[in-house]
């Protein structure tokens, strides 16, 4: 009903100049509090927090929420983190919204252009410019494998960084800004790890998107590639849809978990490091999952581990 309500409002026109009434009435649709909170998991906070805190080159941003329960977990969690990659899953929300507005198609070509082409992580930047794509295949490969290219492509697309961060802040995601285009390695694009939440919170209840949108969107997510950090951390049968981040002094991972157990929760974790080595900050983010995933799903913190 929101995405209707959204697309009738939004192909209102509005005289060249002129601010649309439309958009505070999509922005009041779409800012509904997503993140029901409950009490904080203070066992599972007390162990985490041990593990983030002895290693003093770190430091580590934590956020999760037991969707069931609304149980929650903040540990710096508000506090605003050079983004990296994970700028791309708001950006992947902002485009099924512009999908279901009917503003995108999904079999919509896309042209290469050769100021979209950039380096880092990606397969697009080899491709010739002119080179064309469906808006769905860009924008799942800026997803799955992190296509910096096809993120700027989909930046692009969407009317630019103002237009997006008009729809960060809509959204309540108070830390969440697009400065620069893709690949960012000055950290000048921020985010937090509840902002990270926040979004896939309001993408699991429908705040943003269509229930199809939100399928495809999860679907995409459960293809990521790197696998090294978040999922490291789970026992056999969980699946987890996730994005990652990694610049030269921060790593990140942030998803839904859905457990053997039938529990879902949504975990985000950022870690700033020195530019030397990022192994301490992986295996930080290892940990972190891993003991998460046992208090969940098992009901022990690593303190009942070590009695056993």
């Amino acid at each position: 009903v929101n995405a209707v309500s959204r697309s009738s409002v939004a192909t209102q026109e509005t005289p060249a100049g002129q601010k649309n009434p439309a958009d505070s009435a999509v922005a009041a649709l779409a800012a509904p509090e997503a993140l029901q909170l409950n009490q904080e998991l203070a066992a599972l906070k007390t162990e985490i927090q041990v593990i983030a805190t002895e290693n003093s080159t770190l430091t580590a941003g934590i956020f999760l929420v037991d969707l069931d329960t609304g149980s929650y977990l903040n540990f710096n969690g508000d506090v605003p983190f050079a983004s990296a990659s994970t700028i791309k899953l708001p950006i992947l929300a902002a485009f099924f919204q512009a999908v279901d507005e009917g503003k995108v198609r999904l079999d919509q070509v896309l042209t290469l252009k050769p100021e979209n082409i950039v380096g880092g992580s990606g397969q697009m930047q080899d491709d010739p410019a002119g080179t064309k794509y469906s808006a769905l295949e860009v924008v799942t490969k800026m997803i799955i494998i992190s296509d910096n290219t096809a993120a700027n492509m989909i930046i692009e697309l969407l009317g630019g960084a103002e237009v997006l961060n008009q729809h960060f802040a809509a959204w309540g995601l108070r830390a969440t800004v697009l400065r620069n285009k893709l690949p960012d390695l000055e950290g000048t694009n921020t985010t937090s790890p509840k902002d990270l939440i926040n979004i896939m919170a309001q993408i699991d209840r429908g705040n943003l998107v269509s229930v199809k949108s939100r399928d495809r969107i999860l679907q995409i997510m459960r293809q990521t590639k790197n696998d090294a950090l978040l999922p490291k951390g789970l026992g056999e049968g969980a699946v987890i849809a996730h994005k990652t981040g990694n610049i030269k002094t921060m790593l990140a991972d942030a998803g839904m978990v859905d457990l053997p157990n039938g529990k879902r929760y949504l975990v985000a974790v950022m870690v700033k490091h020195p530019v030397e080595t990022e192994k301490p900050a992986q295996a930080l983010i290892r940990d972190i999952s891993k003991m998460t995933y046992r208090y969940l799903n098992d009901g022990e913190t690593p303190a009942d581990s070590k009695v056993k």
